[in-house]
């Protein structure tokens, strides 16, 4: 069980336990756990191995009982003790943006509603607002909520299927009954929400194979079990799919399970057009064990190979036919991010830290972009600190050797459509990224001509998340994201790839937009913590979802060459 796993069951255990009106102390007690957890450089099963969970700051001698304990056998009697006194149908109410778990006690203690179709008529009939602390805009969040969940389904980020998938991929790659192993489905494609974690496995033992995978600590519950199929839900309630088959038919298997389905049914096209057919069993008479890669049935369609990311049946296969498919960015493409924050707004490390890790990564420049002032809530730098900041940065670049931090601000576009700082600030600055943090609410035409401002003042080289969008937890706001563009294409403004799980934002299909127009895109994690540079690879997956090359990308440049297009 990794960090991540641990630090999910201990923050649930929290919400149980706050849903039920338990002790405050032990609530947080198990939310400082979960968050220490969470952040450990150190993997937890080390620590414990060696006796030093102890060590491990918020972790006390009760709290290391219950990890041990779960690192063993998947869970620990508290914890299932508390599931039991739960309703199932509350922790749902946990998904729906801006209802906790205090509001969720409030709406079970006085309304016994264990349902999203209760709490939906409850909040239609406007029985939430007659609650202590609620109102009209509560219920009207609550409906917003309930329809974006029911409209997402079960999805979850890469963020959370990643991990999952890892884990699980690696332990069955080392169980002797299995040949090979992969990730399939829509996370193989890296679409920014999938539905379940698809595992495919080839195996001639499938159900030895069964029959050890669900003994693993991350599965909790078998909710469907047939054939060659399996379905599970793990920790954190994200599914999971195990397809099990012959090995002479995992290339042919992969293909198919990869999808899309749109994409799949496109090449079954072209093998009858060929006098063929394509399938699980075979293609034009060649049989699936003569299969050695997805390379050999692509080949034999006449077609390039085309990389998962694309296979969404917008024009690939047209392109692979005619041997136009873009070579798409790579993670080994990137020298640097451009989006990040520090502990002098909200950000964890400080400018040491996060340049030594920057280095560690091998890039050659780290832009330091804090929070500006109106961001208060963020510590947000005013002019001040903000020019004592780039004093800070320049005597560490001397310093280093190969490397440099570039001194940058994410400026709030105010609501309208000022910038947070004047053109006299933002013109010594070597990266000035704009963005806008509240007035989501406001008409698509303003807030559209709020950020079109922001666009057209000289200063601003980069517009970051620009939809706003929370995936899974809010949507983008009202934006005309056309006009966006070509305003961007006008002014020669870059746009972020705001690389978070959580954000990915552009998205792919705006991604794609910006390139056939011309923009330049920049992928940033916009880290507050150094360990979220490894979120670059969900930035690098989107951008190839959107057809972008190196040649696309701004931070795909050496140092030189970088501060010449930003005009530096």
């Amino acid at each position: 069980m990794r960090n991540v796993e641990v630090a999910w069951v201990l923050a649930e255990m929290a919400d149980l336990m706050e849903i039920l009106g338990e002790n405050i102390y032990k609530i947080r007690a198990y939310r400082k756990g979960a968050q220490s957890i969470e952040n450990l450089e150190e993997d937890i099963n080390q620590l414990n191995s060696t006796g030093q969970l102890e060590k491990v700051d918020g972790i006390g001698k009760k709290l290391a009982n219950n990890i041990r304990e779960l690192l063993t056998t998947g869970t620990f009697p508290e914890y299932e003790e508390i599931k039991q006194r739960v309703p199932r149908g509350l922790l749902n109410f946990l998904a729906i943006p801006g209802l906790g778990p205090k509001s969720v006690q409030l709406i079970y203690q006085h309304l016994g509603i264990t349902s999203l179709d209760e709490l939906e008529e409850a909040a239609r009939s406007r029985k939430i607002r007659q609650l202590p602390g609620m109102g009209s805009k509560t219920e009207l969040a609550i409906l917003r909520g309930i329809d974006l969940l029911r409209n997402q389904g079960a999805r979850v980020t890469l963020g959370i299927a990643d991990p999952i998938a890892e884990e699980l991929t690696g332990y069955l790659s080392t169980l002797p009954d299995v040949e090979r192993v992969s990730i399939t489905g829509s996370l193989r494609r890296r679409q920014e929400l999938v539905g379940d974690i698809d595992l495919l496995v080839a195996s001639t033992k499938p159900a030895r194979v069964r029959e050890v995978f669900v003994k693993h600590p991350l599965i909790q519950e078998i909710v469907y079990e047939e054939g060659d199929r399996l379905v599970v839900l793990t920790t954190g309630g994200a599914r999971c799919e195990l397809l099990l088959v012959a090995p002479a038919q995992f290339f042919p298997t992969l293909l198919w399970s990869t999808g899309s389905k749109g994409h799949y049914q496109a090449l079954q096209q072209i093998a009858l057009e060929q006098g063929s057919g394509l399938d699980l069993t075979g293609l034009g008479g060649m049989a699936p064990k003569e299969w050695q890669s997805e390379e050999d049935i692509y080949r034999q369609l006449g077609l390039d190979y085309i990389p998962p990311e694309l296979r969404e049946n917008r024009g690939e296969i047209e392109a692979a036919r005619r041997g136009q498919l873009p070579d798409l960015l790579e993670l080994e493409h990137i020298r640097g991010d451009l989006h990040v924050h520090t502990d002098w707004s909200d950000g964890v490390h400080s400018l040491e830290e996060m340049a030594e890790a920057a280095q560690h990564r091998g890039y050659e420049y780290l832009a330091i972009t804090d929070h500006s002032k109106s961001l208060a809530i963020s510590r947000g730098l005013n002019e001040e600190r903000l020019m004592y900041q780039r004093i800070k940065i320049e005597k560490l670049n001397e310093e280093f050797k190969d490397f440099r931090l570039l001194s940058g601000i994410e400026v709030d576009i105010l609501s309208n459509g000022a910038l947070d700082f004047s053109d006299d600030v933002l013109c010594d600055l070597d990266v000035v990224i704009a963005s806008v943090h509240t007035g989501f609410k406001q008409e698509r035409e303003q807030l559209t001509e709020r950020v079109v401002a922001a666009l057209k003042n000289e200063h601003v080289d980069i517009l970051a998340h620009p939809t706003g969008r929370l995936l899974g937890r809010r949507e983008p706001y009202a934006l005309d994201v056309e006009r966006v563009l070509e305003v961007a294409r006008q002014t020669g403004t870059i746009l972020e790839i705001n690389a978070s799980p959580d954000r990915l934002d552009l998205g792919d299909a705006h991604c794609r937009q910006a390139k056939n127009l011309g923009i330049t895109m920049a992928i940033n994690t916009d880290a507050h913590d150094w360990r979220r540079f490894d979120d670059m690879k969900y930035g690098v997956a989107t951008a190839r979802r959107g057809w972008l090359t190196k040649e696309d990308v701004l931070n795909t440049l050496p140092l030189d060459k970088l501060l010449k297009r930003l005009g530096r």
